[in-house]
């Protein structure tokens, strides 16, 4: 079998926007598993909460963390959805039906994309229909999707494997059964599944 890497991500992330945006670039040629999951699940799996609510001084580190990434690599100022963060697990849906239909990449950059370089608050079902519309889905096919009970399974028995193999937040890349979290890890992962043995 060909080496791969498992990306999991969640578009309520500002640091799963900046692994999006890089992850082409790094892992360059190997084969990637884009994997959905909802980042609210597992913090109720692992007792654990964003940084971004709570402590106001942590949020404001936090943002401007993310803004200062963003503008080091030439990304487009970081423009923050009001509220933010919110609930996704619709927006997690779509893009457990859009990998469904093999476009789960196109889906998740979009939506990263539309909230954190355009503003647009992914709670709202509107804003998650307009992602999916941006990379040619049908947005009447995908508010079904979103409501069907599959779907809504499929995404909480990906976000239980995912906390099985220890994965407590996004983006986290999974490299024959290492884990590296963080966007600033993406480099690690890529090294070590260059270094693995080819078939």
């Amino acid at each position: 079998m060909t080496p791969t890497a498992a990306v999991y991500v969640d578009v309520g992330s500002p640091f799963a926007y900046l692994a999006a945006e890089r992850v082409d670039e790094v892992f360059a040629g190997a084969e990637i598993d884009w994997r959905p999951v909802s980042l609210g699940a597992l913090f109720k799996l692992t007792g654990r909460s964003s940084w971004a609510l709570g402590d106001p001084e942590r949020r404001r580190t936090g943002m401007a963390e993310v803004e200062r990434r963003a503008a080091l690599r030439g990304l487009p100022p970081l423009r923050w959805p009001d509220p933010w963060p919110g609930n996704y697990l619709m927006a997690m849906r779509a893009a457990t039906h859009a990998d469904r239909l093999g476009r789960g990449r196109d889906f998740l950059v979009q939506a990263l994309r539309d909230a954190f370089q355009q503003g647009r608050d992914l709670s709202l079902s509107t804003h998650v229909l307009e992602s999916a519309e941006q990379i040619g889905l049908d947005a009447a096919e995908v508010e079904r999707a979103c409501a069907d009970p599959d779907v809504k399974h499929a995404l909480r028995e990906r976000t239980d494997a995912a906390h099985e193999l220890g994965v407590f937040g996004v983006p986290t890349v999974a490299v024959d059964g290492e884990l590296f979290w963080g966007d600033d890890r993406l480099e690690d992962a890529a090294a070590l599944l260059r270094a693995m043995p080819k078939p």
